[in-house]
């Protein structure tokens, strides 16, 4: 790109914690570093089609660093997906005299991005989501705020748990993977751990939850991630259910295991389920030094040339992945973390 560029920059998807450092990293790298100056578009790519620029200066992102949520909104829209996006998605480029994008988003927003960029788009994406199941990244955005939050709201309902001796069962977010049912349910020292990666069979769950209140315990805390769904052939009799843009409808897992462990354990069972909760509030610093991070990295690629890649952090180090080679994928949470959370059943 010249010496002094216009660069878009959207934030697509659900929210999650961390993305107005990012944004605020974006700003301030391409205005302070590179003297070029920045536009963001409102509500994801939905913003790019219609045209919902907001020229944006280091005024605009002082004292974002710390607040949860997007400051430029998001949207659940992909412009691939929708007659003659991508074509308005360029069209407002050109009216805009924009040269490059930031995206960053999730893998809906990724996949989407790899499609424009292909039409001839300059472009660096950047990785969020709370489920961390973007595929060429150790971490995405907004994940480990919500293990963080997963992690406290088990601490919580492990002191009623106990003085109830009940079985507390916790559904959190994690439509095809369960990263943060894994992760959060180890922190926690939750009893079981269910995930989309290993399918249960109820009758060995509550045999285990039996097991424990007749040996040593008196109470269990169950995490099932959103997605997880019983074995084939076993005896739950359960569909995931979808709503009509064919999301998992929140709690039918949660609502569904907690009948049958209480049918089946005699146990007062009860259902908590975690929701929305994951993605708000104040990001830990943790995403807020990954999306400052990624963020500097992105227009740095921009600056110097590099467009169709993914921001990547890959053990310590942040690099930069091509997005036709990730775009589409899920990153499954590994057999030998699952297996660790089974080992501390």
């Amino acid at each position: 790109m010249g010496d002094e560029v216009r660069i878009g920059v959207l934030t697509g998807g659900g929210d999650v914690p961390g993305l107005n450092a990012a944004i605020r990293a974006v700003v301030k790298r391409a205005e302070m570093g590179y003297g070029h100056s920045v536009v963001g578009f409102r509500n994801g790519w939905q913003g790019v089609v219609e045209g919902l620029v907001w020229p944006m200066t280091r005024d605009d992102v002082r004292g974002i660093l710390a607040r949860g949520g997007t400051m430029l909104g998001t949207a659940r829209y992909h412009p691939d997906k929708n007659p003659g996006g991508i074509e308005a998605v360029i069209s407002t480029m050109e009216a805009e005299h924009i040269s490059a994008l930031v995206c960053i988003g999730g893998d809906g927003t990724i996949s989407a991005a790899a499609k424009v960029a292909k039409a001839g788009v300059n472009l660096v994406a950047i990785p969020k989501t709370i489920d961390n199941d973007v595929e060429g990244t150790d971490l995405s955005i907004g994940f480990h705020t919500a293990i963080n939050v997963a992690t406290e709201a088990i601490d919580r309902l492990h002191t009623t748990a106990e003085s109830h001796n009940r079985v507390m069962v916790l559904e959190v977010m994690g439509h095809t993977v369960g990263w943060i049912a894994v992760n959060a349910g180890m922190a926690g020292g939750a009893d079981l751990i269910l995930t989309p990666e290993d399918p249960f069979d109820i009758k060995e769950v509550a045999d285990a939850i039996r097991r424990r209140h007749k040996s040593y315990a008196s109470f269990s805390i169950v995490v099932v991630a959103e997605g997880a769904v019983p074995k084939a052939g076993t005896e739950m009799d359960y569909a995931t259910p979808l709503d009509r843009k064919g999301s998992i409808v929140a709690g039918s897992i949660g609502e569904q295991l907690t009948k049958e462990i209480r049918e089946r354990t005699g146990f007062d069972t009860r259902l908590t389920v975690l929701g929305h909760v994951q993605r708000g509030g104040t990001p830990t610093p943790t995403d807020r030094i990954l999306g400052s991070r990624f963020g500097l990295a992105a227009v740095d690629a921009l600056s110097n040339g590099t467009f169709g890649v993914m921001t990547a952090l890959h053990g310590e180090k942040i690099e930069l992945v091509e997005l036709s080679k990730i775009a589409g994928k899920v990153k499954a949470v590994p057999n030998e973390l699952v297996e660790t959370g089974r080992a501390l059943w």
